[in-house]
């Protein structure tokens, strides 16, 4: 199968320059350089086949090749940055015959060099993976590399114990009722309360007398003995006293219901 070419990375706009020779073992200089007036200005193509890569100079128009620099190490002596600017390279260009020579190139922003770098430093780590790939398989194929059998042997088996899996959420202890916003009943009050003192009843009375003064005559005695007797007393009880008394004081009731039906009265 033919290997096809690929492109790595095209730049609208490249500088080319005369360098002159180098002169230490320093590297090369842009400052040594005319870079107010380039030699020549074209486009830039890094473009790969198979493990070759190869940067072409060729007219903006036409796309008609100017030279072309063939890489096969980066970084390496076929392309090598200058020591005083990120924006300048030195390219080892040859031709047909294998005639080669070192011009300069440069970019007008800076992200272009970035991006030069990038590519040629993709395109190389892919090529080192692919050879070391390719080893692997060839010791593969030698059998120079044990190969790991895991397949099980004649007879042998396996035990796989299975347990209940312990319930990962802790037990939630019960709410109390007040958890749920209800509150909980009052507790049944055993309070009672006292009756009313002796000087009371005798104070209610005296205050009984001076409404109805028919009833002067128990309210006194109630008064002056301090007893707790009703005004309205039981008529079953024996002696004519109780039973005349009760008499009284129904005729009195009477009265008063008259009086509050009629008010004229």
């Amino acid at each position: 199968m033919e290997d096809y070419e690929s492109v790595l990375l095209v730049k609208p706009e490249v500088f080319v320059y005369k360098i002159p020779p180098r002169t230490s073992n320093r590297g090369f200089r842009a400052a040594d350089w005319n870079l107010t007036v380039p030699d020549w200005t074209g486009r830039l193509r890094l473009v790969s086949k198979s493990k070759d890569c190869v940067l072409k100079l060729e007219d903006k128009t036409s796309g008609e090749l100017f030279a072309k620099c063939p890489i096969d190490k980066y970084p390496g002596i076929a392309i090598e940055a200058v020591t005083d600017s990120s924006r300048y390279f030195v390219l080892r260009i040859q031709d047909d015959a294998g005639r080669s020579a070192f011009i300069g190139i440069g970019f007008a922003d800076r992200g272009d060099s970035f991006d030069l770098n990038v590519a040629l430093q993709d395109h190389f780590k892919w090529v080192e993976k692919t050879e070391e790939i390719e080893q692997e398989e060839k010791g593969e194929g030698s059998g120079s590399k044990p190969h790991l059998d895991l397949s099980f042997k004649e007879g042998q088996t396996i035990t796989i114990n299975i347990g209940q899996k312990k319930s990962s959420r802790m037990s939630r202890p019960k709410s109390n009722a007040t958890s749920s916003g209800i509150l909980p009943p009052p507790p049944s009050s055993s309070i009672r309360l006292a009756p009313p003192p002796n000087g009371n009843k005798a104070a209610s009375a005296s205050k009984v007398a001076s409404i109805y003064p028919e009833l002067a005559p128990m309210t006194n005695s109630v008064a002056t003995n301090g007893t707790s007797t009703d005004l309205l007393l039981d008529i079953s009880g024996g002696g004519g006293g109780n039973n005349d008394v009760a008499m009284q004081a129904a005729g009195i009731s009477a009265g008063m219901t008259s009086k509050a039906t009629n008010p004229d009265l």
